[in-house]
């Protein structure tokens, strides 16, 4: 019996409850039809020209998202550019469109849990609990309380920001990483926030964290962690997120394969950071 995308949307709101994403997000079916069938699945972590075009060459039946397609509403579809040009592609070649965006970053074993397993944190705690309070809740004792923004935990051993900064460029293999802070302060107790997460400031000062690590932060923010004694490293937005592609493909592997599901999947790993860093030659 061939499986529809009402099915495989069933499946990723297990793993990641819609329920989850924040207010201002737009999780769930993008675009296409419930009712059609799924042989292949295409995950990626945006959804761009490049993404469509090889679902469609690769004649993938459904794309599989962290980043929505689109946050808010365009006035009108536009064939010629995005977000018009994407759905162009999956209305012609009936390629469905799902995304698992915030819900996915706050569930308990989703990218936050995930990107803290790859630098080798320890004892991890929700930074920012699903109700938006500023509790840090210890996930091995409070068991209904598993689902929030973010993670802090601990270093088996302290590491210098410098050190730590190199580990996980390494772990991520970056070829640059940004930090702030004195090179030899000592880091036991990490808060981590993959994607975004300049805008956590007061919560990472209340955490007890030595260091911050996340994406996307300013200047004045930088400048607040230094003037506190503290350490940040900048992994980017790209670089901290786009380990979802490897995460939602293992995890829906592994329901298929429980399950006698046929369905190939594939992760979409072509895609690149949209900065780019020049070097003096």
């Amino acid at each position: 019996m061939d499986t529809t995308v009402k099915e495989i949307f069933s499946i990723i709101n297990d793993i990641a409850p819609f329920t989850l994403a924040e207010e201002w997000d737009n999780c769930g079916l993008q675009v296409g039809n419930f009712s059609w069938c799924v042989k292949k699945i295409l995950v990626a972590l945006d959804i761009s020209m490049d993404v469509m075009n090889h679902a469609a060459a690769s004649r993938s039946d459904l794309v599989v998202s962290h980043h929505p397609l689109m946050l808010y509403p365009p006035k009108s579809i536009d064939f010629s550019k995005m977000p018009g040009s994407a759905i162009a592609i999956a209305a012609l070649h009936k390629i469905s469109v799902i995304s698992a965006h915030t819900n996915l970053d706050k569930v308990d074993g989703g990218l936050n849990d995930y990107f803290a397993n790859i630098i080798g944190l320890k004892n991890l705690r929700i930074f920012i609990s699903s109700n938006h309070s500023s509790e840090h809740l210890d996930k091995s004792t409070n068991r209904d309380n598993l689902n929030g923004i973010g993670r802090t935990g601990e270093l088996e051993q302290p590491l210098s920001l410098q050190e730590f900064a190199l580990y996980i460029k390494k772990r991520l293999k970056l070829e640059t990483i940004r930090m702030t802070g004195n090179h030899n302060l000592s880091i036991k107790k990490v808060a981590l926030c993959t994607g975004s997460g300049g805008s956590l400031l007061k919560d990472f000062f209340k955490s007890g964290a030595d260091v911050y690590v996340t994406g996307d932060v300013k200047y004045h923010e930088a400048r607040q962690i230094e003037e506190a004694g503290l350490g940040l490293i900048d992994v980017g937005h790209f670089a901290s997120e786009r380990i979802a592609v490897e995460l939602l493909c293992k995890k829906l592997g592994k329901i298929f394969i429980e399950n006698s599901m046929n369905i190939e999947i594939e992760g979409f790993y072509a895609d690149s950071d949209p900065f780019i860093t020049l070097y003096n030659i």
